[in-house]
């Protein structure tokens, strides 16, 4: 039998190899899906297998087919890296093997996240009283915050959710924006709310939700328990919506105001940019992402509410928990799930390893990144950039150019994904990685370039 401890150091050597190769590997993968199925392909074998040669296959097996996606020059999605320190934490966190259910059984993991959550909210600027959930990622941020909002509406207007359910509870109304994120609709969805039963506001040319138009929209229906859902940075063009007006508008009709900040929501802490999330602080819920800005690693969502009690209310599995009943705040009480992993050890190392300002460099990094990837590409003829890069998103288009994306992928010096802005094919750049340097821009755009000279070559001949 092999010793733990050397394999563990084996495993340790494996994930250093990748890590190190990141710089020289084509940032793509190398084999296709179809390919990876092949390779994992075959039956459980009848007698088990010694455990290096086990974990020496799994390698050989998953590398063709790994992504770069911790590398410099990954910009597909918004793909966060993983901080040197989230990193090993996180490493721990799956030896120490810690169900961060309840409190009283691994008081370390409970007692970091409360911790964590109190840090993140002065990060992020948000009163300290904030309750918080570390969940998977984003669309389970957003589906915590609107379900503890689900709770609150209706009780206002008599209603107990938890325990009458909604086949009688008064209609609600759900206010979304144009241009929102799908896991909003998804997220009221397992809430029990139909794709059809929300009022969609008008956006404007970036994508950001027009305040004039939630007033008529509010105006124009009748007073029901309502939840309005903003956006902290549009997955396409990073757009903001305008918290202040937005607030004073919901405010008046009553309303709890979300913000999807998936990634957005971290300019909170950046010292140029932080006016744009200006009255985000007056809403009553939050999501966002540390897997992403924050580059821990996969998976880390964070829900935050206003109102800890409405929270408690809607997920404590003790049919009168409505306050911390012992002095110690077990994590299941606000989360969907019981049996969970222990996220806050990689959220409490990245933080100590940034400190604030680190945070906030890491943040104004990315968006200078961003601004030069445009500039630079603003400058090859055929390259159209189709949005205000305010932050670190581009939204990019090839007009009358086929097969530009799939070159620079085939070249190994970046990864850029499609998406449609405006009911237009196009390909989106974010830039979220704490790694990428002024030299990876370069690089990308050199491949950029060179791939659009070729397809306008092939055009003309």
């Amino acid at each position: 039998m092999t010793d733990l401890r050397d394999l563990l150091h084996h495993t340790a050597d494996h994930a250093a190899d990748f890590l190190d190769s990141l710089d020289d590997r084509a940032v793509a993968a190398a084999a296709s899906y179809e390919e990876m199925v092949a390779a994992f392909e075959g039956d459980v074998p009848e007698q088990g297998r010694d455990t290096v040669e086990v974990i020496d296959d799994l390698v050989r097996r998953a590398t063709p087919g790994l992504e770069g996606m911790p590398s410099a020059r990954y910009f597909g999605f918004v793909i966060g890296g993983h901080l040197d320190a989230a990193l090993a934490a996180d490493n721990l966190t799956a030896a120490w093997d810690q169900n961060t259910t309840l409190a009283a059984s691994t008081p370390a993991a409970a007692a970091c996240e409360e911790v964590v959550g109190r840090q993140l909210a002065s990060v992020l600027g948000l009163p300290r009283d904030v309750s918080y959930a570390l969940v998977t990622g984003g669309m389970m941020a957003n589906f915590t915050a609107l379900a503890t909002a689900r709770h609150a509406v209706l009780q206002r207007h008599g209603w107990d959710c938890e325990r009458d359910g909604l086949q009688s509870a008064p209609r609600m109304r759900l206010v979304v924006g144009e241009e929102r994120h799908s896991t909003i609709d998804r997220s009221l969805r397992y809430l029990g709310f139909g794709v059809s039963s929300l009022e969609v506001v008008e956006a404007d040319e970036q994508g950001a939700m027009r305040p004039d138009a939630l007033a008529r929209v509010l105006s124009s229906g009748p007073k029901a328990p309502t939840i309005i859902c903003a956006q902290a940075g549009n997955v396409n063009s990073g757009a903001f919506d305008a918290f202040e007006p937005i607030c004073d508008i919901a405010h008046d009709h009553d309303a709890w105001v979300h913000i999807d900040g998936a990634f957005g929501l971290w300019v909170a802490a950046s010292r140029h940019h932080r006016h744009l999330v200006e009255g985000y602080e007056r809403a009553d819920s939050w999501a966002t992402d540390a897997h992403k800005w924050l580059n821990v690693p996969y998976d880390c969502g964070i829900a935050l509410t206003a109102h800890p009690g409405d929270h408690a209310a809607a997920f404590g599995l003790r049919a009168d928990y409505l306050v911390f009943s012992d002095g110690r705040r077990d994590p299941m009480d606000f989360t969907p799930e019981a049996s969970r992993r222990a996220r806050a050890f990689s959220v409490w190392a990245a933080l100590q390893s940034l400190g604030k300002s680190g945070v906030a460099s890491l943040v104004d990094a990315c968006c200078e990144r961003a601004q030069q990837f445009a500039d630079a590409l603003r400058d090859i003829p055929g390259v159209e950039i189709a949005n205000d890069v305010v932050i670190n998103q581009i939204v990019v288009r090839f007009p009358g150019l086929d097969g530009v994306l799939e070159a620079v992928r085939a070249s190994g010096a970046c990864v850029l994904t499609p998406t449609t802005w405006q009911g237009e094919p196009g390909v989106r750049i974010s830039v979220s990685n704490w790694q990428t340097s002024e030299a990876d821009i370069e690089v990308s755009v050199a491949a950029v370039r060179a791939a659009v000279e070729a397809r306008q070559g092939a055009s003309v001949s």
